[in-house]
């Protein structure tokens, strides 16, 4: 097999085919069966691959996101420099992630010598989601492939222009017989987690993780699940509400809030709520303008049905004059202006006295920012511990103690002090949920320990080899206890 890029004939759903004309995963299971994957030269081999896929093809990547979800081009950019510098890591790190682990071994059992070895796993189904279409299945594979995986990719049939042109750029650069693309839908998606994979990576929604989990329980096959939820954020009367807001409305307005670690709402102190609220105002229309639905910074929701659903709750927030700003949209182009919405008191909520809050009741994944108004510190905590574990969990706030608070006090997938989604872009630092908000993790050494089994391996020497733990065993049981305890 040529690890080198492939020619524009080639096709990336050529994983081979079983009698009857289905895909099929046993081309590309035999790479890593027979060794071939595990040498350094390998993995590094198909590293650069990708990097040549990703350099030559900048353009088109930043063309179909922007047909896909109307992302701005700098938006789009930053899922072309997150898959890049995941592989600058990878490319950097893995020899070092690939040695042997040292173990200490116990004093009865020297001389020997334990470590973990990391091996792969085989072909693993790597199934992305469309909010990033890209960078999220893109990812994931770098992590597969220095940990010398081969891989089936199902990217979203909701993104089709970054679908297809993934389809068509792998099968220019990699080796059908290690990358192997298959589009299409859920049926497409149903009939690949009917195949035996070594692992499955999803990223999406919580119904569909829970069918691919169902899934993958069959066969015993283990899953990583990114997930996402409601990601909080608290705001303390001692934080700096101008780079708050900017920050905020920043992190809001990021692929017009389909990002899964976006502020999902809001949980600000009462003394200085009308106060962020009017500094948001001013960032949004810094950032927009007077007519943000005319704004070329602006992502478009991404389909018709996500784009209802949206809407749905804006106009239920409009009758009950809870709009604070914003709430312009445009079914044309499908854009939602970004939209400060009043709720209940945290008060209220905690108490049930004002039902249950459709914006509250699970991830928005829209521009819409629901504002809750909170006494302090412990009352925003009672009410994030009241819901289910967040992806994300924010807190704007100087204090050093009211951070530990936080850390001590709620569960989250990961937390970022004083900013908002910029912790995905630490290669480094692992990305991953807890509870409904996901299952494992990935990025730097994480993913490539997600794609690899660590095999516990003991070295013992001839030599040295005590009687004492042979029968029979007489009366040798005090001088057992000694050794062993």
């Amino acid at each position: 097999m040529n690890p080198s890029p492939r020619s524009s004939s080639t096709t990336a759903r050529a994983g081979g085919a079983d009698p009857g004309g289905r895909f099929s995963t046993a081309a590309l299971r035999e790479p890593v069966s027979s060794g071939l994957t595990r040498p350094i030269a390998w993995r590094q081999a198909q590293l650069q691959c990708l990097d040549g896929l990703l350099a030559e093809n900048e353009p088109a990547i930043l063309e179909a996101l922007s047909a896909d979800l109307g992302k701005p081009t700098v938006e789009a950019y930053f899922e072309v420099v997150s898959v890049r510098q995941e592989l600058r890591l990878a490319q950097r790190k893995l020899k070092r992630w690939m040695a042997p682990r040292p173990v200490p071994v116990p004093l009865a059992q020297r001389p020997g010598r334990a470590e973990l070895v990391a091996e792969p796993l085989g072909c693993v189904l790597i199934i992305g989601p469309w909010n990033y279409p890209f960078s999220l299945t893109l990812q994931p594979l770098v992590s597969a492939l220095a940990a010398g995986n081969t891989a089936v990719l199902k990217p979203s049939e909701q993104a089709p222009h970054t679908s297809a042109l993934i389809a068509r750029l792998v099968g220019r650069h990699l080796d059908p017989t290690v990358v192997a693309v298959q589009e299409g839908g859920a049926d497409v998606a149903g009939e690949l987690l009917d195949l035996p994979f070594d692992h499955i990576f999803f990223t999406g929604g919580g119904r569909v993780g829970r069918l691919v989990m169902a899934a993958a329980a069959r066969t015993l096959t283990p899953v990583t699940l990114e997930l996402g939820g409601r990601s909080p954020a608290i705001v303390l009367a001692d934080a700096d509400l101008e780079v708050s807001a900017r920050r905020l409305a920043w992190g809001k307005g990021l692929n017009a809030g389909q990002t899964c670690i976006a502020p999902d709402h809001l949980l600000v102190e009462d003394s200085v709520r009308p106060a962020l609220i009017e500094r948001l105002q001013v960032e949004f229309q810094r950032a927009y303008g007077d007519d943000p639905l005319s704004s070329p910074d602006l992502a478009r929701i991404v389909n018709q049905a996500q784009f209802e659903r949206l809407l749905a709750l804006l106009e239920s927030a409009r009758r009950n004059d809870r709009v604070l700003s914003g709430g312009q949209v445009d079914p044309g182009t499908r854009r939602i202006a970004p939209t400060l919405i009043a709720c209940a008191s945290a008060s209220e909520l905690l108490s049930r006295l004002s039902g249950d809050d459709p914006l509250l009741a699970g991830e928005l994944f829209g521009p819409l920012l629901p504002v809750v108004g909170v006494s302090g510190l412990p009352q925003a905590m009672e009410l994030i511990r009241r819901g289910a574990k967040p992806l994300a969990l924010y807190l704007f706030s100087r204090s050093q103690a009211a951070q530990d608070r936080v850390l001590a006090g709620t569960s989250s997938g990961g937390v970022c002090f004083n900013d908002v989604v910029m912790q995905a872009g630490v290669p480094e630092l692992p990305f991953g949920g807890v509870g409904e908000s996901g299952l494992g993790r990935y990025h730097g050494q994480a993913g490539f320990d997600t794609f690899s089994h660590l095999r516990s391996v003991l070295r013992r020497p001839f030599r040295l080899d005590l009687p004492f733990r042979y029968p029979p065993y007489g009366d040798r049981l005090a001088l057992i206890k000694r050794l062993l305890g």
